[in-house]
């Protein structure tokens, strides 16, 4: 009688031994799944930018600490003071040498970053790249704007304002991979689907409304019957107003601009710049933490090694016009 009790008593033991390994096991693996992520708050992620102060980046930090707070961990936000890709290495190299759980990272140039990105991820350091990226480097993947498609959507809309016809320019970053993409998609659009149109320059404005204004001024000067430009990020869109405006050729060329910033929403408001693309960056913030704190925790990829995460996340552009401008000014 005893004997049998105590086999009774160990096959009870295994069972509960089994159903809580199971129900442990079963917690871990389900955690994509059933909305119960979370991590701690001395589990720190870094977002590395570079012109760290802009307000382009402000709606991706939010997205950023948004995330966090669904995680419940930590984030830091750092970057090169200026447009210098040596001082961003050197910002990259000092997060890196604080070990932290994960590193979202924006790039001005394509190649340089990359022996940095790939010592922090062979050190185990999950990186993910957004809205500029690194595509040779080992980051685990890029969410950002597909910039080949955003530029022939604004060729589109270029064509819409001019009704098919005219000379246009193109103002841009010529280094910088995000830029170029979306120089390509307005150029090839252009050359392949409106035949009466016509890019006759393209110019670097350099991220900074100066250069960009004495680019557009020169443009103008070169082109007297230019119709239209098309400006690949926000500094530049509102340079090129500037010239516009000085020129006082408000009514008669068009502007395409990128983003949101309060300068763009109000020339487009005064009728300056006739559209601009709103890119997803509070969408590319809130999934490059979600990314590597799932690279961070092993839920990247499953049991047979098959991706789960992809490699490549569109974050989306909206086209914004006097129509819908106000929806895009921060609520108060």
């Amino acid at each position: 009688m005893k004997k049998l009790l105590f086999i009774y008593l160990f096959l009870i033991s295994v069972f509960v031994l089994y159903v809580y390994n199971y129900q442990t096991n079963n917690q871990a693996n389900n955690q994509w799944t059933n909305n119960e992520l979370r991590g701690t708050l001395d589990e720190s992620y870094v977002m590395v930018t570079f012109q760290s102060g802009i307000d382009y980046w402000k709606r991706a930090l939010k997205g950023f600490e948004d995330a966090a707070e669904a995680l419940s961990v930590s984030v830091e936000y750092r970057g090169a003071t200026q447009y210098d890709i040596q001082e961003e290495i050197t910002v990259l190299e000092q997060v890196i040498a604080k070990n932290p759980a994960g590193i979202a990272v924006s790039t001005m140039d394509p190649e340089a970053l990359n022996p940095v990105i790939n010592k922090a991820v062979e050190a185990g350091i999950p990186i993910v790249m957004f809205d500029a990226n690194a595509p040779k480097s080992k980051a685990y993947a890029f969410l950002g704007t597909d910039n080949y498609y955003a530029g022939e959507t604004a060729a589109h809309q270029m064509a819409k304002f001019l009704n098919e016809e005219g000379e246009v320019g193109i103002i841009t970053h010529p280094n910088q991979l995000n830029h170029k993409e979306r120089t390509e998609g307005f150029r090839n659009t252009i050359a392949n689907e409106y035949p009466k149109m016509k890019v006759v320059a393209i110019k670097d404005g350099r991220g900074d409304q100066m250069s960009s204004k004495e680019a557009t001024d020169e443009m103008l000067s070169l082109y007297p019957n230019l119709q239209g430009v098309f400006a690949t990020e926000a500094n530049g869109g509102v340079g090129v107003g500037q010239s516009i405006l000085e020129a006082q050729k408000k009514d008669s060329v068009h502007i395409i601009s990128f983003d949101t910033d309060k300068g763009t929403l109000d020339m487009i408001q005064e009728g300056v710049i006739s559209a601009t693309l709103a890119q997803g960056t509070w969408e590319m913030g809130y999934w490059s933490l979600q990314f590597l704190f799932h690279i961070q925790h092993d839920l990247a990829e499953s049991a047979t090694n098959d991706q789960r995460l992809p490699r490549f996340v569109d974050t989306g552009v909206t086209v914004v016009t006097k129509e819908n401008v106000t929806e895009y000014y921060p609520s108060e």
